[in-house]
C-alpha cells in the first residue's frame, strides 16, 4: 500500500494512499482540519467523503489505531509511537505466573522497564491501573516501553 506525501503550501499536507478500489486522499490543514477524499480511478475527480475538526480526527484516529479496543486474537499486538517507543497488548494466558499477582507484587516496571498503562478485562477497561490491581487470566495488559522492555516482559509472561 504505497503512500505519497506532499506539501500543500499555505494549506498543510496531502497523503495519497493506493487502495484496491482506487485511491484515498487525506488532507491535513495547518488549522488541524482533516479532509478525506476518494478517487476511484487515477484520472477521475476526487470526491470528498468526510471532513473532521482536529479533536474529532484525533479521537477517530485513536479508535482506528486500537487504543480503545483490540480485535486481535494473537497474544501480542504492537504499535510504534514516535521515538521508537512501543505500545503493546498482551493477553494473560492460562498458567502465566502473573495471574493472581497485583501490579505492585509483580514489580513489572522494575523487572522489565515496561509501564502498564491499561488493562482490558472482559468489557471493562482499567485506565492507569493502581498498584493494587490484581491480574486475572484472560486480561489484556497494555504496556509502553522500548523493544527491550517489551521483550523482557514477554520473557516474564512465559516464566
Amino acid at each position: 500500500m504505497p503512500i505519497t506525501e506532499s506539501d500543500l503550501p499555505g494549506v498543510g499536507k496531502k497523503f495519497e494512499i493506493e487502495l484496491a478500489d482506487g485511491e484515498m486522499i487525506v488532507v491535513i490543514h495547518n488549522t488541524g482540519k482533516r479532509e478525506l477524499f476518494h478517487r476511484p480511478e487515477p484520472n477521475a475527480d476526487s470526491e470528498k467523503v468526510f471532513e473532521f475538526p482536529d479533536e474529532l480526527a484525533r479521537t477517530i484516529g485513536s479508535i482506528i489505531e486500537g487504543a480503545h479496543f483490540q480485535p486481535i486474537e494473537a497474544g501480542t499486538q504492537e504499535t510504534t509511537l514516535p521515538g521508537g517507543i512501543l505500545l503493546e497488548w498482551y493477553e494473560l494466558q492460562p498458567g502465566s505466573n502473573l495471574i493472581g499477582e497485583t501490579l505492585e507484587s509483580a514489580d513489572i516496571a522494575n523487572e522489565t522497564g515496561l509501564t502498564i498503562v491499561a488493562i482490558q478485562r472482559d468489557d471493562e477497561t482499567i485506565d492507569s491501573p493502581p498498584a493494587d490491581t490484581r491480574l486475572k487470566e484472560g486480561d489484556t495488559v497494555i504496556g509502553v516501553g522500548t523493544r527491550e522492555n517489551c521483550e523482557a516482559f514477554e520473557t516474564l509472561l512465559t516464566e
